[in-house]
């Protein structure tokens, strides 16, 4: 059994992290204080305790607990395990059955939907943990039917609690080893660990036991890890819209350094440069539009750019606009107008369009009044000044605000 299977906690008072929901008078805490129980949805990175607090919850309880992982299983298992929680409520026996299904955004809708009646009618108490939002990945049904608990990183303090833990309890941590972790190397594995509990343990056992020096240095560290940084960053996960809706928010509000600082976490985590490229297209136009008409040539030659170098080069050309546009005026105009329109057309889709406005390519046309009052000369191409050119109804409808 490996360092974080031995430290696993088994009840709330071994468990480092999660203030927020198992802290005093916090509503995890509550629910199990006054034996509560409903069905929830644990969201949050990996190696956060999603796993950990089922296995508190079901102990607490004293439920007949079942584990399924989304990934390798289906409805046959799910199918089993109802069978059985249906067994024990036809034995009369008084406990709750609890479903922990892992990665439950990997099952899909059909799955999903083969678990409902048996939550909503209560044979199974639904404990699900998930990395991914789960407003795009789990249905409706059991979302309203479940509790959404929102985990979060392990922060530094809490790293070294259980740093120290696993470094001093001989039992089941590692402390018949007697090793010496420096501040330094300490600092080091925090900041590989990402938050992750899992990590960082797993990190710290294999530098212990894996290595015959007395004292666990920086360069220890960085062998075990094979590297000296760590991200969570996900090209197809929630760190990749957040972080690139960040880069959108610090341009629009012209915060150079903010809008330098995301698009370069995005780059050194192997974000495509060509999807920030086409990002910035959109921003000169949705933001900064008409305040500085040079802002979409810059974004679109940009984008040709980056196609045509690559990177790293390409990082240049990137850092450039991405400055060039952070400062730049901004205006909404063009956003606010294409709303507006958009918005009229919804709301009266087949308004006529003006006779003067037609085409007249035949007599009839012409005599049904088709452009008739639409002047070619010298002196004027268009309707006379002062009128609308809109619709009737619109008339008046201003759209584009300078």
């Amino acid at each position: 059994m490996n360092l974080a299977s031995r430290l696993r906690p088994q009840n709330l008072e071994e468990f480092i992290g999660q203030n927020q929901l198992i802290g005093d008078g916090k509503i995890l805490r509550r629910m199990l204080e006054q034996k509560q129980l409903f069905s929830m949805i644990f969201w949050g990175p990996p190696g956060t305790g999603k796993t950990t607090l089922a296995h508190i919850i079901a102990n607490t309880f004293d439920a007949a607990f079942y584990t399924l992982s989304a990934v390798e299983s289906g409805k046959a298992q799910l199918q089993e395990i109802i069978k059985l929680a249906q067994k024990d409520k036809d034995s009369g026996q008084a406990r709750m059955t609890i479903l922990f299904v892992d990665e439950i955004h990997r099952w899909n809708k059909a799955q999903q939907d083969g678990l409902l009646p048996y939550v909503e009618n209560g044979l199974l108490t639904l404990i699900g943990a998930t990395t991914e939002n789960p407003s795009f990945e789990i249905i409706g049904a059991l979302l309203s039917r479940s509790r959404i608990f929102v985990l979060e990183h392990l922060g530094k303090e809490d790293l070294e609690k259980l740093l120290e833990r696993a470094m001093t309890d001989p039992v089941k941590g590692l402390g018949k080893y007697k090793k010496i972790l420096t501040p330094e190397a300490r600092s080091l594995l925090i900041q590989l660990s990402g938050g992750d509990a899992r990590i960082l343990l797993n990190g710290l056992e294999l530098s212990v036991v894996s290595y015959k020096e007395k004292t666990i240095t920086p360069e220890i560290i960085t062998s075990v890890f094979q590297t000296k940084s760590t991200s969570l960053y996900d090209k197809k996960g929630d760190e990749h819209y957040n972080t690139i809706s960040a880069f959108i928010k610090s341009m629009r509000g012209s915060d150079p350094d903010a809008a330098l600082y995301y698009m370069i976490r995005m780059l050194e985590n192997g974000e495509d440069p060509t999807f920030i490229a086409r990002r910035m297209i959109i921003f000169s136009a949705e933001d900064i539009g008409l305040a500085d008409r040079g802002a979409l040539i810059q974004a679109n030659a940009c984008f040709e750019a980056v196609e045509k170098i690559g990177m790293p080069e390409a990082q240049y050309i990137l850092v450039s606009t991405c400055l060039y546009l952070a400062t730049a005026k901004k205006s909404r105009a063009t956003a606010n107008a294409l709303a507006r329109v958009k918005q009229a057309v919804q709301d009266d889709p087949n308004l006529p369009i003006p006779l003067s406005l037609r085409n007249a390519p035949t007599k009839l046309m012409k005599e049904l009044g088709y452009s008739k009052r639409y002047i070619w000369s010298e002196q004027h191409v268009g309707l006379p000044e002062g009128e609308s050119y809109l619709p009737e109804k619109l008339k008046d409808k201003k759209f584009f605000e300078r």
